[in-house]
């Protein structure tokens, strides 16, 4: 049965629980993955998600950062989360579904905006985030798995607006690339929109600070979806619904879909 997932930094869920609703309704995802929650679990609107048809969540929520939460209309059971980089923050949840299939959001750390880990703490929590992922899955080597959500790296030339500029820019750079793919490489995790769409600039953000975002379209693609070998071949149908980040007060990220048949 194709079960189609959408993946989505929604910087703040209770601000934006109207946009989550639209895209519920307009796309209906069998299950939509939430980063950068903003709210502590008991107050995100579940009942409205609900009300559309997402009777099932697993949530970690934290209050004014962070939070993570997976939504679904199939029955899913919580499957643990963990604390990465020990850093005591809601970036991790996952979920089983009744097929056995677990689903893994992720939300990494920023990064700050200085590419040096001795001039920066928040750049080496980034790294440490990644080591500790790759350790915890070379560890327990994930099968039937799904991994998805802002991982705040932008890991190809293609991923990115300009390729040479970005190059010391965070979520670009070296050092960030190769903690990223050591990390996926150790998971036995393959980049499934990549693979579905292997040529050509793919974006899933676009700042802010942008007076006009579209015209200037200086993205990155900073939020994935893996999956391990034996789902690879299951999956198709990547897109990223690039619109929404023309909708009112929206997120400056955008969802990322992809359908597996499981």
């Amino acid at each position: 049965m194709p079960l189609t997932l959408a993946t989505w930094n929604i910087n703040s869920v209770r601000l934006r629980e109207g946009l989550v609703a639209r895209l519920l309704q307009e796309e209906a995802p069998d299950i939509l993955c939430l980063q950068e929650c903003k709210s502590p679990a008991e107050k995100i609107p579940v009942a409205t998600f609900a009300a559309l048809g997402y009777h099932h969540a697993v949530i970690r929520g934290q209050k004014g950062y962070n939070g993570v939460a997976i939504f679904s209309r199939r029955p899913i059971e919580d499957a643990g989360s963990v604390d990465f980089a020990g850093l005591n923050h809601a970036r991790h949840v996952a979920a089983r579904l009744e097929c056995g299939a677990v689903v893994h959001n992720v939300y990494v750390p920023a990064g700050g905006d200085i590419p040096d880990r001795e001039e920066n703490e928040k750049f080496g929590q980034k790294l440490d985030f990644f080591t500790h992922l790759r350790d915890h899955f070379r560890t327990d080597r994930p099968t039937r798995a799904i991994l998805v959500g802002d991982l705040n790296v932008a890991p190809q030339e293609d991923d990115v607006w300009s390729h040479k500029q970005m190059l010391k820019v965070v979520s670009h750079t070296p050092i960030e690339v190769e903690h990223f793919e050591t990390a996926r490489e150790a998971g036995g995790w393959t980049d499934v929109t990549r693979l579905d769409r292997p040529e050509g600039k793919l974006y899933s953000w676009w700042s802010y600070r942008a007076p006009d975002w579209h015209a200037a379209d200086k993205g990155r693609r900073l939020d994935h979806v893996w999956a391990t070998a034996d789902l690879v071949g299951a999956s198709h149908g990547s897109r990223i619904l690039r619109d929404a980040r023309g909708w009112d007060a929206p997120s400056d990220h955008v969802p990322v879909f992809a359908t597996f048949d499981l």
